[in-house]
């Protein structure tokens, strides 16, 4: 099985000041194991969110990791590890706590680490998470169009699911 890409971009589109010119994904999806790329207080579209504010910032990170994760067929309740980075270790308690929120009842493995810098100035928090989606739990692939009805024995019908090609 192929891995999925999801959210493809390219680093000059993302640091234009910058001399990069690399293709990466949000997330990549390889069998049942989910990667996604380190998440701050920035929107999936690239606004920026609470500036100054770690705790807004590692909520806005939470909810992009939901929403990566559900884009590759997976959920928080998955999540197996996360490693998380901050700028000052203020910062560690709200960052936390609003993790927390997003976690309870997950018990991934944690990982913190308080460095001097990220990629840009105004982030003061990231997130980087790897899940992995139980055996028995895989999301089917989406069925396109209606399902079709075809005859059995006994005159009972059953459901015919036709599959899109990912």
């Amino acid at each position: 099985m192929a891995h999925r890409r999801f959210r493809k971009f390219n680093t000059k589109d993302t640091y234009p000041e910058q001399k990069l010119g690399n293709d990466l994904s949000m997330a990549v999806r390889a069998g049942n194991h989910i990667f996604l790329r380190g998440q701050v207080g920035q929107d999936l579209d690239g606004k920026m969110v609470g500036v100054g504010d770690p705790g807004r910032q590692a909520r806005q990170a939470m909810k992009n990791v939901k929403q990566l994760l559900e884009e590759a067929g997976s959920r928080l309740a998955h999540i197996c590890k996360v490693t998380v980075y901050i700028t000052d270790r203020a910062y560690r308690e709200p960052v936390y706590l609003e993790i927390g929120r997003w976690l309870k009842g997950v018990y991934p493995c944690s990982t913190g680490l308080i460095v001097n810098g990220l990629a840009r100035p105004e982030w003061v928090m990231e997130i980087d998470v790897e899940a992995v989606i139980p055996e028995g739990e895989e999301k089917r692939r989406p069925i396109t169009g209606p399902a079709r009805m075809a005859k059995a024995k006994g005159g009972r019908r059953k459901a015919k699911r036709v599959r899109r090609k990912v």
